[in-house]
C-alpha cells in the first residue's frame, strides 16, 4: 500500500508508438509531472559510453536511478520511457504500454530519420511485443495494461481510460 498522495504512471512501448504525445496530453489534463527519462538522462549525463551501431548514448542506468529516486516518491509522476525493466515496480501504480500496428510505427519511425539497425530492431520489438512483455516480467499482472495507438481516436481513448483509471486510484486511496 501506497502512502503517495497520487499515484505514479510508467508510459513504455517501442520508440514511435506515441507515448510522448500520451504523456504530454495527459500531464496537461491531470497537472502530473511528465519525466521524459531521456531528456533527464541527457540533462544529467547518465551515460556510460557511446553505441556506434545504434548512434545512441548508453545508459548509467544506477545514475539515472538515483537521479529519479526522489522525484517520484511523492507520486503524481508520468514516466516516460521505452524501457520498463529497469525502473523498481514499487515505483509505480500502474503501467500502460502502448503499442501501433507495424504499418503506423513504420511511417513513424523514417519520419524521425531511423534506418538500417535502429529502425528494423525497432520494428522486431513491437512485431514480437517486446515492450509489452518486459512490463509483464517486470510487475504484477494487475497494473499492466495494454492499449491501442495508431489513430487519434486511440489517444482519445486511451487518455480517457488513464484518467479514468486516476480517478478510480483516488478513490480507492483517500488523502487524510
Amino acid at each position: 500500500m501506497t502512502d503517495r498522495k497520487l499515484p505514479n504512471i510508467l508510459i513504455t512501448g517501442t520508440p514511435g508508438v506515441g507515448k510522448s504525445t500520451l504523456c504530454y496530453e495527459l500531464a496537461k489534463q491531470t497537472n502530473f509531472e511528465w519525466l521524459e527519462v531521456g531528456k533527464i538522462a541527457k540533462e544529467h549525463q547518465c551515460y556510460e559510453s557511446y553505441d556506434d551501431e545504434y548512434q545512441c548514448p548508453i545508459l548509467d542506468e544506477d545514475k539515472l536511478l538515483d537521479e529519479l529516486e526522489g522525484r517520484v516518491a511523492s507520486g503524481g509522476k508520468i514516466v516516460d520511457y521505452h524501457s520498463s525493466e529497469l525502473f523498481p515496480e514499487r515505483w509505480f501504480d500502474a503501467v500502460y504500454v502502448l503499442r501501433a500496428d507495424t504499418k503506423h510505427l513504420f511511417d513513424r519511425l523514417k519520419e524521425r530519420g531511423y534506418t538500417g539497425k535502429k529502425f528494423d530492431d525497432n520494428i522486431q520489438c513491437e512485431i514480437f511485443q517486446t515492450a509489452l512483455e518486459e512490463a509483464q516480467e517486470a510487475y504484477r499482472a494487475e497494473i499492466v495494461h495494454e492499449l491501442q495507438s495508431n489513430t487519434d481516436d486511440d489517444m482519445s481513448a486511451n487518455l480517457s481510460t488513464i484518467n479514468n483509471w486516476i480517478q478510480k486510484w483516488k478513490q480507492e486511496h483517500p488523502t487524510h
